[in-house]
């Protein structure tokens, strides 16, 4: 059975690990940092790290690559369109993965990056998302290299998932993001409930990932941009009323860079 463990690391980082204690195996995702993985690793002794699975190329997804590889000689896995460091297999939007006996479908995501993917598989639970940067609780990545239209599609795919989907992202970025959430909708109860829930969570030094992309349908601004709501909202606060979706986005966009 297929374990998900959140290996803190950074300030806010989350490296994703998977295990089957059944198959004696894992595999990470975007290990920025190591030395989180070698103490699990040694910790757990009859595991092998197979595989480690990479979304995009900042540092603090990669920067761990080196070390885990030479200590473990796992494969490392990364989206075709980037400059992955050790790479050795690199992935396609619409490729089909097998890691630790499922099947991982590749998603393109662009936005955050321009190569930017996000592994999907439906047969983890009632469905597993890692997407990265691109999606976070409440909020999603900063444009560093796509455009604000590439960045919504993307998102748009991402929502288009089932519902059960548990969003797995790589920032722990939730209360932060739902201070601005609340001040684009201020009235959505879902919203601030979601509030409250992420707050204890994170008192109690438990993350307040993994979201579903139930939840993030309902709190999430970025992916609300239809939301009347939010278009007056907008028009208030950017001084525009968004004639679409798209144009909501990079609105709500421009306005959480400067927020």
């Amino acid at each position: 059975m297929l374990q998900i463990t959140p290996l803190p690391a950074f300030d806010d980082n989350y490296i994703w690990l998977l295990s089957d204690a059944a198959l004696g195996r894992c595999a990470v995702v975007d290990p920025g940092d190591a030395a989180p993985v070698l103490e699990w690793l040694a910790a757990h002794p009859q595991m092998r790290l197979e595989a480690i699975l990479i979304t995009h190329h900042h540092g603090d997804h990669t920067g761990g690559i080196a070390a885990l590889k030479a200590a473990t000689q796992a494969t490392v896995y990364g989206p075709a369109l980037e400059n992955i460091p050790g790479r050795d297999i690199a992935l396609e939007d619409g490729q089909s993965l097998e890691v630790l006996g499922h099947a991982w479908q590749i998603m393109h995501v662009p936005g955050h990056t321009a190569g930017h993917i996000a592994l999907y598989a439906d047969s983890v639970a009632e469905g597993v998302l890692f997407c990265g940067d691109t999606l976070f609780s409440a909020g999603c990545g900063r444009l560093f290299e796509g455009t604000a239209a590439q960045m919504h599609a993307s998102l748009q795919r991402l929502a288009a998932l089932p519902a059960t989907t548990a969003v797995y992202c790589t920032h722990e970025y939730t209360l932060s993001n739902l201070r601005f959430a609340l001040a684009v909708e201020p009235q959505n109860q879902a919203l601030r409930d979601y509030q409250q829930t992420a707050a204890a969570q994170r008192v109690a030094g438990q993350p307040t990932l993994p979201s579903s992309l139930a939840r993030e349908r309902a709190i999430n601004p970025f992916l609300r941009g239809n939301q009347p709501a939010i278009r007056q909202q907008l028009a208030a606060e950017r001084g525009q009323l968004p004639g679409s979706d798209a144009e909501a986005f990079a609105l709500l966009r421009a306005w959480k860079d400067s927020f």
